[in-house]
């Protein structure tokens, strides 16, 4: 008998289509109360990382500070047990009106079908 996977590709797009319409409520929904969200970068190897549910939700609403018309596009996703992935292209416009577009990876790790752990990757330019 197959075990239904924790969390589901159709449901991953989901999480990504909540990333573009900028709704945190949609977005929080999917992570635990006790999750950790591990940024690109920050001094130690996993980045910079927030743990619980509104240090994370507070980062993630400063992306959208930063960043105002940030989207996510060409999104491939994966699950396999209690671990996922999605890959996609980040778009955004910089302060100085410069655009920004970086392909990157959310590497998931999940508890009780919900989001435990996103560690994002993306692909350094010089």
């Amino acid at each position: 008998m197959a075990v239904e996977p924790q969390m589901t590709v159709a449901q991953l797009q989901l999480y990504a289509d909540a990333w573009n319409a900028h709704n945190i409520n949609i977005i929080m929904d999917f992570m635990t109360t006790d999750c950790v969200f591990e940024t690109s970068s920050g001094a130690e190897r996993y980045g910079t990382r927030f743990v619980g549910y509104d240090a994370v939700r507070a980062r993630f609403i400063e992306v959208w500070t930063d960043f105002h018309d940030v989207r996510f596009a060409n999104a491939v996703h994966f699950v396999q047990g209690n671990r996922g992935c999605s890959q996609w292209t980040s778009m955004a416009t910089l302060p100085d009106g410069s655009e920004l577009e970086m392909d990157g990876c959310d590497l998931f790790t999940f508890v009780d079908g919900r989001i435990a752990v996103k560690n994002s990757l993306v692909k350094d330019r010089d």
